[in-house]
């Protein structure tokens, strides 16, 4: 049995993270920030995650704009192209 390597990036361009809606699961978000579902979830779970994490019953929803605040991404892509 052979393993390959994924060729899908493991983060998310500015373009993708602009498109999220106003919250994301947590999964998207720690895609964001350069880390798998489990470490996204742990670190949710234990109120450590980067940016501000939601408890909407029984899962996790990130507020989009605050991500974009700590990942420093611009508001749009107009601004993007300019930086």
């Amino acid at each position: 049995m052979t393993h390959e390597a994924s060729t899908e990036p493991q983060g998310l361009t500015v373009g993708n993270l602009l498109n999220l809606p106003p919250v994301t699961d947590v999964v998207t978000a720690g895609k964001a920030f350069g880390m798998g579902s489990t470490k996204a979830y742990q670190l949710a779970k234990a109120g450590q995650f980067p940016c501000k994490v939601v408890r909407v019953g029984g899962s996790y929803r990130v507020v989009t704009a605050d991500m974009l605040r700590v990942l420093c991404v611009p508001e749009s892509t107009e601004d993007a192209a300019a930086a």
